[in-house]
This record gives C-alpha cells, sequence and structure tokens, in this order.
C-alpha cells in the first residue's frame, strides 16, 4: 500500500518541491492551503504523516493542537515546519501534539531522510509480529483509501478454516508455522502495487489488481490444499480428520484446516464507505466457504429476480434417539426448557426432515448398533448437514468418530457439558 503525506503549506513553489522530493511510487504526497481541505483530505485518505507548515494564518503549535484533536482516533504523524529556530519555538510546538520540528530552509537529503524515518517507524509500529503484516488498523486504513480511488480494484478476504481447533489440538508452535508458510506462498503471488495485511490472526487482506484477482485466488486454494499435509501427523491423516484434545473439546471430532477466499471488486458496484466493502467481503466469504474443501467466490454482476433470496428460518429441531426411558424423559425435558423443537425415537425414522442435531445412543458394548445407524445417517445427502453427538457406554473415541460421528460424548456425562456442546453445534448448523 501506498503511504500518504499530507502536506499543509499556502507556499506554492515550496510546497511542489517538498511533493517532488517525497512523491514515488510507494509514496503518495497530497497539498492542502488551509485546514478546511486539509480536513477533508484527512478524513478520505487517513494520511499516514502530515507535515504543517507556519506559512499557514493562525499559531503553529495552535494548528498542531487542533490537527491532533481531530485526528485523536488515527493517530498520524505531525511534523511541523518552520523558519524560526528558536528553542521556545520548538518546544512549544512539540508540546502542542507535533511530533517532529524541523527548521527552514532545510537540506533536502536530510528532510527526506527524516521524513521516511517517520514513515518506517509508523509502520513497523502497525506490524503483526506473528506474520510480520500490516496489522487490523492499517488494513482497514488500506480499505478506505481505495474506496475513494477510481482505479480499477479487486479485494480478497482470506481465512483459515478450523485453524482453532488445529491450534487446540497441535500447539500454537504448530499453528504460528502454518500461518508463516501461508503468508510466505501468499507474498509470492504479489508484487510491489499489491496490498497484503491481517484482519485477524487467521485472516488477510490482500487489494490488487482486478485482472490478478481471480488467478491469485486459484493459486491459493490450490497451494494451501497441497501444503497443508506436512501439517499434521501420519495417524490424522490415515484417520481422515483430528481428534479434538483437552477438557473442554476432548471427544470432539474436527476436519481438517482448508482456506476460504472471498473476492469484492469496484467493476459491478461503486463503494463509497469501507464498512460496506468489509460487509460485502464478509457476505462473498460466507457463500464460498465449504465444510472441508478450499474455495474462492469471486463476486459477479447482480440478476434481477424478485424473492429471489429469502431470509433463513433457523432449524431448531433436535432427534434424540435412545432406548432408556428415564434418558429420553430428562433429555427432552432439559432441551425443551432451551427452546428447542426436541422428537424422541427408538428406532430413527430417517423419511422425515433433517433436524440440526441428532443425539444418537451408541447402542450396548456387543452389537454397537448406533454406530451402524451414525454411518447410514452421514452417508445420506439429505442429512449431509444434521450435527451429530454420540452419546456411549464403551469407551472407544476413535471407533465412535470413524462413523463420521462430530462428537463422542461418553456416558455417565454432565447435563451441563451436553447442553454446551448442543448450543455449540445449533450455531454451528444455523449459521
Amino acid at each position: 500500500m501506498q503511504t500518504v503525506t499530507l502536506i499543509i503549506d499556502k507556499r506554492r513553489e515550496l510546497s511542489v518541491k517538498y511533493k517532488k522530493l517525497l512523491e514515488n511510487q510507494s509514496s503518495c504526497v497530497l497539498i492542502s492551503k488551509n485546514l478546511i481541505s486539509a480536513m477533508k483530505t484527512i478524513q478520505d485518505k487517513e494520511p499516514d504523516l502530515i507535515i504543517i507548515s507556519d506559512s499557514i494564518d493562525s499559531d503553529l503549535s495552535d494548528y498542531c493542537r487542533k490537527i491532533r484533536a481531530l485526528t485523536y482516533n488515527m493517530r498520524p504523524i505531525i511534523v511541523a515546519m518552520s523558519k524560526s529556530a528558536e528553542l521556545d519555538d520548538r518546544i512549544k510546538v512539540l508540546e502542542s501534539g507535533a511530533d517532529d520540528f524541523i527548521s527552514e530552509p532545510v537540506n533536502s537529503d536530510e528532510f527526506v531522510m527524516r521524513i521516511k524515518a517517520h514513515l518506517r517507524r509508523e509502520f513497523e509500529s502497525n506490524l503483526d509480529t506473528k506474520k510480520m503484516l500490516p496489522n487490523k488498523n492499517y488494513s482497514l486504513r488500506a480499505l478506505k483509501r481505495i474506496v475513494t480511488t477510481k482505479r480499477p480494484w479487486a479485494c480478497l478476504y482470506i481465512t483459515v478454516e478450523n485453524f482453532k481447533n488445529y491450534s487446540e489440538t497441535y500447539t500454537r508452535l504448530a499453528s504460528d508455522k502454518l500461518l508463516q508458510t501461508y503468508t510466505a506462498i501468499i507474498t509470492s503471488t504479489l508484487n510491489g502495487n499489491d496490498y497484503l495485511g491481517s484482519l485477524a490472526e487467521n485472516e488477510f487482506l490482500i487489494i490488487t489488481d482486478l485482472l490478478k484477482a481471480e488467478k491469485i485466488a486459484n493459486f491459493l486454494t490450490f497451494a494451501f490444499d497441497t501444503v497443508i499435509q506436512k501439517f499434521y501427523s501420519p495417524q490424522d491423516l490415515k484417520r481422515g480428520y483430528m481428534i479434538m484434545q483437552g477438557d473442554e473439546r476432548a471427544g470432539r471430532r474436527s476436519d481438517f484446516m482448508h482456506t476460504t477466499i472471498g473476492i469484492v471488486t469496484n467493476e459491478f458496484k461503486k463503494y463509497t464507505d469501507p464498512q460496506e466493502l468489509l460487509n460485502s467481503l464478509g457476505t462473498i466469504h460466507s457463500l464460498a466457504n465449504l465444510p472441508a474443501k478450499s474455495n474462492y467466490l469471486m463476486e459477479r454482476a447482480k440478476l434481477s429476480a424478485h424473492d429471489a433470496v429469502k431470509e433463513k428460518t433457523p432449524n431448531k429441531k433436535i432427534a434424540v434417539v435412545e432406548q432408556d426411558d428415564a434418558m429420553i424423559l430428562l433429555l427432552s425435558t432439559i432441551l425443551g426448557m432451551q427452546g428447542y423443537e426436541v422428537e424422541t425415537f427408538r428406532h430413527f425414522d430417517m423419511k422425515g426432515n433433517p433436524p440440526a442435531l441428532i443425539i444418537l445412543d451408541a447402542g450396548d458394548a456387543r452389537e454397537k448398533s448406533g454406530l451402524e445407524l451414525c454411518r447410514k445417517i452421514k452417508k445420506s445427502p439429505k442429512f449431509k448437514d444434521t450435527k451429530l453427538i454420540i452419546t456411549s457406554v464403551f469407551h472407544d473415541k476413535e471407533l465412535v468418530l470413524d462413523t463420521g460421528a462430530d462428537l463422542y460424548l461418553p456416558k455417565p456425562f454432565e447435563i451441563a457439558s451436553l447442553v454446551k456442546w448442543v448450543e455449540v453445534f445449533m450455531k454451528e448448523f444455523n449459521s
């Protein structure tokens, strides 16, 4: 991303001279001659650095104080320039909020290097130290700048799905290494004109040329699925999924990680607000996300269709498949009190409408009839999104999860633990 420097100076010749000294491929320099025009530029571009000259029709220290007050939420670097070299003037201006004071006339080389040093420090202070990328605040600033430009652009919102599950299973050290590897892969696809930043620990933002966006996304989905195999143990690769560990998540089956990419451009829609752009990125990204496969989706021109999209009604249905009458009564009562629509079965009927969640007893230790039913349910396309909890008197976690169950819950279990997992899975199903 280009850095943005704002020069507030009434003098035409000197302001143009400073602009020519500072402007290059990686630095955009803007000039304002008064506070009113300067504030509009500050709101639109959120400059990294502001140079204020004492040529303005106001006391320089007072001007610095006003700029600092008006930019408290973005905290740009303020460099004051004055014909005065008096110590009292320097101290007064620096106390008023300026980060540096330069006396004129100034050596051109020194001027350029001092501004570059400030910009370098500003960039480094906004780095995500784990991935060594600009952090969320810097990325949001980049989005704000592109919505006001007319040149064609594309934004890619990239996430690593199931990252938290992987981190808890394989430790923080392994997950950090994964992020650094993926960062290197993404960086290899970009050039100096592209922007790569971080939005969260497992979320990336790319701003690039419109024509390159889909090629980048296509390569990243392929590269991620290729390299991710090296980050799992042979046992998990053979099994085809992760088994969560620890007190909170023990016994939960988790799919492997995959990457999801949503792409938004200004080809069909002109954005004026960065939040609107973020909302569009989030919507496209959600549509692109597949359960266990890397994928990307690019925004296309809208097709007109009346009532084509309808609001999704939450599915609150839970099926309890259990042989014990006391357990049936207990579960139906407790879950009903939580606001869920509970239906109980001794023999599950797969002909009806699929519930959001099935709580299934695995059967006795000899027959294990519930495990076969679980396999049958998971193979049915109608139940592909339904979450499944298996409760079991025999304690073989891997045997249970190999059937495709989302969670293994050994009997006897705490009702509070079951209610917590029901809430988690119902949110996942309806999200």
